[in-house]
């Protein structure tokens, strides 16, 4: 995708979620903005492990 085709997708994804998902998105990349990219790669990964745990952990709670 292009930059223009990521930035109108978010945006349509922006109208579709809860509101108290927005502040959650809005303080994500408020951080993301802020950090190096070695830093912001750091973050990726632990939102990826912290994702497969909580999916492990509901399976696990079934």
């Amino acid at each position: 995708m292009s930059r223009e085709e990521v930035k109108v997708a978010i945006n349509e994804m922006l109208e579709n979620i809860p509101e108290e998902a927005l502040q959650e998105v809005f303080e994500f990349l408020t951080a993301v903005k802020n950090q190096s990219s070695d830093n912001f790669n750091t973050v990726k990964n632990l939102r990826t492990i912290l994702s497969e745990d909580k999916q492990l952990l509901e399976k696990l709670a079934k």
